[in-house]
């Protein structure tokens, strides 16, 4: 794969901010994933500004733990319009690392009950060093796709 982000489109029948705020609540991300790899979130307030840090617990067959916590670092925080986080984990030292890679949703309001949803994973600035043992993407990129349907579900179902 030459280009280093993959992304997805679903035209959601709902209010951008409707939309937004149900992506800046992180209870209800692992109801939102497509892979099946969020378990819970270990922080419960809803995200709110740039910098600030949310745990989300997971589990991959293939980590070295199965169970395992990463660390979320929110860089886009425009309601309605973007939200988006790089991953990471809390290491020994409390210090937080991050690998490079982002979530972004981009929300485009096409009437007052509906609107398109982008999601990007983006991890052009993931370093060789982390290249070497993870395969980019993750996982296959059906599962933005099912990540926009979860989320469609959910805005409806509020």
């Amino acid at each position: 794969m030459d280009q280093e982000n993959v992304s997805a489109t679903l035209t959601i029948a709902a209010p951008a901010a409707g939309v937004f705020a149900v992506l800046a609540d992180p209870t209800t991300h692992s109801a939102i994933d497509g892979t099946g790899w969020v378990r819970e979130s270990a922080d419960q307030a809803p995200l709110t500004e740039v910098g600030q840090i949310f745990r989300m617990n997971m589990y991959h067959a293939n980590h070295p733990n199965g169970d395992y916590q990463v660390a979320n670092k929110v860089q886009v925080l425009d309601p309605p319009h973007a939200i988006g986080w790089l991953t990471g984990q809390e290491k020994d030292d409390g210090q937080l690392e991050f690998g490079g890679w982002i979530w972004r949703y981009d929300l485009v309001p096409l009437g007052p009950s509906e609107t398109e949803v982008t999601l990007t994973y983006d991890w052009s600035a993931v370093p060789q060093s982390i290249r070497e043992y993870i395969q980019f993407p993750p996982f296959d990129p059906e599962h933005l796709t099912n990540s926009l349907r979860h989320l469609a579900d959910l805005v409806s179902g509020r």
